[in-house]
């Protein structure tokens, strides 16, 4: 095949992780190209619209501060994020309870007499005495507490923050995400779906590259253990872009499949078989002329068979729906999150909590979708605890996102974490670009 056009940088995957990285390499002087198969960027945290409104397909939150927001100062990419006030409240026995300055202490004393415990061994974790990765977060509470509340709500907020079960996330992974990491402390929702906010980082990218959608990388070459491009269908044509630098946002295991497993080292490809744990969730898109929740943040819920939580869009944007209507999303994990199960019957089970949660429900309730997210289009690529090294092994062929993202963390704040440590370390093995982007025209 000839060569059909030359980039300093390919990013394989428009999702978070793919963006931040594209933005932060086109930001530093690289003509780079973003291709993603898809109509529009965002990957598994895009926008799509049913019947007027704007319905997110994966994420819908948005976490501030770190290194997300940080990446939109740097290339001067606007973050259109309202917070709801207030963010994150638990649903208890039909009763919320906002624990935004009482914090954990606030929350347990409520459930169990076992709360100083459980606080105790928190605050050693802060401290950095955590469990070294083989305990389940539920092996580790058990310890701790039998109160079924509890263990409730742990399983539940697994199951928000990282699409898993509580006996199937290491507690280390938990501790360290709510000890160390952003916990979700600030976050927000975007009043265009979370579409805008990589519709905003894609506008970033284009003025040093661009970004192709419905586009299909087809193959990554290499030679002599060096990646060399990729090869790409676009309007029904096949060409090849030559680049030194590849960043996948395709996951791993994809980007094995592009590249030939032939051309990386034994061990990743062991490590991409053997030890990826594609974690699973179901999300379930609900409309109503009555409220059904009235919180304006997300609630996470206590004892549940499938439901973890539920949040309430048009509290805070109203124009994610049409006039006079009330528009949430609701995520359920699956038992297990990490292996096979029975869709039909997993879906039923997060609609009986839906049912128990809020009375008259199936009256109030419009369902717009209900997506399953698992094997190749998974909640995460891979569960917390069981990722993979950023590096690929192939010179220059890299992966970010949420299968290499550092441990403990979760979210588009992992993604976003995942693409500034390749990116620092592609732009310091480079010599300094002969030109930067002008102050003014970031600004503009």
């Amino acid at each position: 095949m000839a060569e059909d056009l030359t980039a300093d940088a390919v990013v394989i995957g428009a999702g978070a992780g793919g963006l931040c990285a594209a933005a932060r390499l086109a930001h530093a002087g690289l003509r780079t190209i973003v291709v993603d198969e898809n109509p529009r960027v965002g990957g598994r945290a895009t926008t799509e619209e049913i019947d007027g409104f704007r319905v997110n397909i994966g994420a819908i939150a948005i976490e501030l501060g770190g290194v997300f927001e940080e990446t939109f100062r740097l290339v001067g990419a606007s973050l259109d994020i309202r917070e709801p006030k207030p963010a994150a409240s638990f649903h208890l026995d039909g009763k919320i309870v906002d624990v935004g300055r009482g914090g954990w202490g606030l929350l347990l004393g409520q459930i169990t007499k076992s709360a100083a415990k459980v606080l105790d061994k928190l605050a050693e974790a802060r401290a950095g005495n955590l469990p070294d990765g083989r305990q389940s977060t539920a092996d580790w509470l058990a310890t701790y507490t039998k109160n079924e509340t509890v263990h409730a709500l742990f399983r539940n907020l697994c199951a928000a923050i990282f699409a898993c079960n509580a006996d199937e996330l290491p507690a280390r992974a938990f501790l360290t995400y709510f000890t160390s990491k952003g916990a979700f402390k600030r976050f927000g929702f975007c009043p265009q779906g979370t579409l805008g906010v990589w519709e905003s980082l894609a506008c970033a990218i284009r003025r040093n590259g661009e970004v192709w959608t419905s586009a299909r990388v087809v193959a990554i070459r290499h030679e002599g253990g060096r990646v060399a491009g990729v090869e790409v269908e676009r309007d029904g044509e096949r060409l090849f872009i030559a680049s030194d630098i590849v960043v996948s946002n395709a996951g791993p295991k994809r980007t094995v499949e592009l590249g030939g497993a032939a051309a990386f080292p034994q061990d990743y490809v062991d490590q991409v078989r053997d030890r990826l744990r594609p974690a699973a969730n179901i999300v379930i898109n609900i409309a109503s002329r009555e409220p059904i929740l009235e919180h304006p943040g997300i609630v996470t819920f206590g004892r549940t068979r499938r439901l973890c939580n539920m949040a309430n869009l048009t509290a805070t944007c109203p124009e994610l729906a049409p006039p006079g209507w009330n528009l949430y999303v609701a995520y359920a994990v699956p038992k297990p999150a990490l292996g096979d199960f029975d869709a039909e019957s997993e879906i039923e089970l997060s609609m009986q909590d839906l049912r128990d949660q809020f009375p008259g429900f199936d009256a109030k309730a419009r369902i717009l979708s209900t997506r399953v997210m698992r094997d190749d289009w998974p909640a995460q690529r891979s569960c917390a605890g069981y990722d993979l090294p950023r590096e690929t092994g192939i010179d220059g062929l890299w992966c970010v996102g949420d299968a290499v993202k550092v441990y403990g963390n979760g979210g588009t704040q992992a993604c976003a974490e995942s693409a500034k440590l390749v990116t620092d370390t592609i732009l310091a093995g480079r010599a300094a670009p002969a030109w930067a982007v002008p102050p003014e025209r970031v600004a503009s």
